[in-house]
């Protein structure tokens, strides 16, 4: 078919071998054989049907998910699979259910927290899924701002229990996933008192529902927020309400690890260091930013593949017209968000590695590097998850009107998607939190103290603030060193004005909070150089492949070329680049967008999606889109008939004028 021959020639004309870059992806032969191997185990079993999932009423979706969710962990056991397998079957399966805060919150909070005896108690039990847990710490009333948490625990020593309690509506837990109908134990986090002190927030594992009939044990009143943002999306997932009536449970349920209460009543710091809980913090954040290429690249490929299927204008004496892909229109709207997906990628690698090198030192008690390592995921995950939020929707606009259809698989992704602006942090909080650590760095640079890791660059402050960007022409735009000093620039600049304008307040809170909006700036500053910056150490390394590294090398230049595009008032304003040079690098850019262009498909090929995971009637690998928009649009539900239903009790009088008086 025409589609079909379309991309069969688009695929012909790429310039580097794509298995060579699926393996580039995945980050080694063995991830992307278990990926590929457990992609298309999913795609091929009927179970994991998913493209009805529009049409279903809310019950329906979630008994759905019930059922998908069982049947791939009877798949883990049966066949059985490995961790790695397991991870990526679920998720392929791609539906929001309860397994995953589960796996993601709810056994990692007791590792990390619990002592070795908790863990020997309930770790084996939630391994086997003979309880199902979630992670229960927003309130109504309060998400970023932990320390504000109203549930109380209030220690008892005459029973040896804590009191569980929620002392107002706000206080009520909401939101957490899997809380709703599924979860029969949560890890509660609550205000831990003593003999009246408050000790600030502290975790518990609390059993909520009847191991025999599923029933809301006495004192707890348990259920389901409400529909969500979008169809199917993330109605799938029974995120909760829960509130407690003074209810009870042992001393022993108090996680631990990091502090404990004597059966006297008596509060115990342990000597376990509270930093330790930074490195579950690091890999959540690693995980989040590893999603956000993963979701970017989803509806990168889908825009790609249709830009290039599409074809609109430019007929010359009734001949065939212009695809899509190649108007500058709309390769300057798609290809930064296709270079944005590599570069997501590699910074997500890189930050498995600080990961690792986080815990290794935590476990030599050394946390010298943990205020940079927390600003730096802290940032990047805000950072990757608000642009792939917005490049979704570009990504939809880019698709026409087509890209608005529910079959298109770019609205749900987005429902699905852009809750990560706000779960494990709100993303502005977050940059803040960043700005702070920025502005401690800066405050001691006169002491001698060296910045270290992502804020190395600030040790040479001197030349940064004086140097002027030695780009001369646009081919300077592709030396990695110009580029690298020239962001590097940018984000020491806009540091150091927040940080003299702080100083000039009195009050240090006051003047924070009256140059919130510039601070968060510096802080994106900061990490789009840290991105820009991983990308370049990734082409310095070993690319393995026939013209691989030379496509890497276009994307990665398009990424930061691109920035400066969109930040220019930042890199004018500092004096970091020229008007001059900026128009230099938007010349270098267009010449980027051309090298490009022949291989855009076969670079999201290289994604290997299945067309089940892209769940995109337009992002086919085929392009066999046409036919099968229509195929979709005779499956729904208002097709069933050919006279709708209401005709006779509506249309009909309306049309033959018979329509009774109405009545005030």
């Amino acid at each position: 078919m025409e589609g079909d021959d379309h991309l069969a020639n688009e695929r012909n004309k790429a310039e580097f071998n794509v298995d060579d870059m699926k393996i580039v992806w995945a980050g080694s032969r063995h991830a992307f054989e278990v990926s590929n191997r457990m992609s298309r185990l999913v795609a091929s079993d009927p179970v994991f049907e998913k493209s009805n999932r529009a049409v279903m009423t809310r019950k329906e979706l979630f008994k759905n998910t019930l059922r998908k969710s069982v049947h791939a962990w009877k798949l883990i056991n049966e066949l059985p699979l490995s961790d790695d397998e397991s991870l990526m079957l679920r998720h392929f399966m791609d539906q929001p259910g309860f397994l995953d805060l589960h796996w993601r919150m709810f056994v990692p909070a007791i590792k990390g927290q619990g002592t070795e005896e908790q863990k020997q108690k309930w770790l084996p039990l939630a391994n086997k899924m003979q309880i199902i847990g979630c992670y229960a710490q927003t309130e109504l009333g309060h998400g970023s701002n932990v320390q504000g948490l109203e549930t109380t625990a209030t220690f008892d020593p005459q029973t040896d229990q804590f009191i569980l309690h929620s002392p107002t509506q706000t206080s009520s837990k909401w939101w957490p996933g899997g809380l709703g109908k599924v979860s029969t134990h949560a890890v509660i986090y609550a205000r831990l008192i003593t003999d009246g002190k408050d000790h600030g927030v502290h975790g518990f594992i609390v059993q909520l529902r009847n191991m025999d009939d599923h029933s809301p044990l006495p004192g707890i009143t348990i259920g389901d927020i409400g529909v969500k943002f979008g169809n199917g999306a993330y109605n799938s997932m029974d995120n909760g309400f829960l509130m407690f009536d003074k209810f009870c449970i042992p001393r022993d349920q108090m996680l631990m690890r990091l502090s404990k209460v004597t059966r006297e009543g008596k509060y115990v710091p342990s000597d376990v260091p509270r930093q330790l809980m930074y490195g579950t913090m690091v890999s959540v954040r690693q995980t989040i930013v590893s999603n956000a290429s993963i979701a970017m690249a989803r509806a990168v490929c889908i825009a790609t593949r249709y830009s290039a299927v599409r074809r609109q204008f430019g007929s010359q004496n009734g001949g065939i017209e212009t695809q899509v892909i190649d108007y500058k229109t709309q390769q300057n709207r798609l290809f930064p968000l296709l270079a944005s997906a590599y570069a997501f990628r590699f910074v997500g690698e890189w930050l498995k590695w600080l990961y690792t090198d986080v815990t290794q030192r935590l476990e030599a008690s050394d946390f010298a590097t943990l205020p940079e390592a927390h600003a730096c995921t802290a940032g990047l995950k805000s950072m990757t998850t608000s642009a792939t939020s917005d490049g979704i929707e570009e990504c939809r606009k880019l698709c026409g009107g087509h890209g608005y259809l529910w079959c298109s698989g770019l609205p749900e992704l987005f429902a699905v998607y852009v809750p990560a602006c706000t779960y494990e942090g709100d993303n502005v909080v977050l940059q803040l939190q960043v700005a702070r650590f920025l502005m401690k760095t800066v405050s001691q640079l006169g002491s001698g103290k060296a910045p270290a890791g992502t804020t190395a660059y600030m040790g040479r402050a001197k030349h940064l603030l004086q140097c002027r960007s030695s780009i001369r022409k646009a081919e300077d735009w592709l030396n990695p060193a110009m580029v690298l000093e020239t962001f590097e620039a940018r984000a020491l600049r806009m540091a150091v004005s927040c940080a003299n304008n702080l100083s000039k307040f009195e009050n240090q809170e006051q003047g924070f909070s009256e140059l919130l909006a510039d601070l968060v700036e510096a802080a994106i500053a900061h990490c789009q150089l840290i991105v820009v910056s991983k990308f370049i150490v990734k082409l310095e390394g070993e690319i393995k492949g026939k013209g691989v590294k030379n496509q890497l090398k276009n994307l990665c230049y398009i990424y930061a070329l691109h920035l400066i595009h969109k930040h220019l008032g930042d890199f004018l304003s500092t004096n970091s680049i020229t008007s001059e040079q900026a128009s230099l690098a938007n010349h270098q850019l267009r010449s980027l967008y051309t090298q490009v262009r022949p291989n855009a498909v076969a670079l999201v090929d290289a994604f290997d999606y299945t067309d089940h995971y892209l769940g995109s009637v337009l992002g086919r690998y085929d392009g066999n889109v046409y036919p099968k928009l229509f195929e979709e649009a005779l499956k729904d539900p208002l097709n069933d008939t050919v006279v709708p239903d209401g005709y006779h009790e509506y249309i009909r009088p309306l049309i033959k004028q018979h329509l009774r008086s109405a009545r005030l």
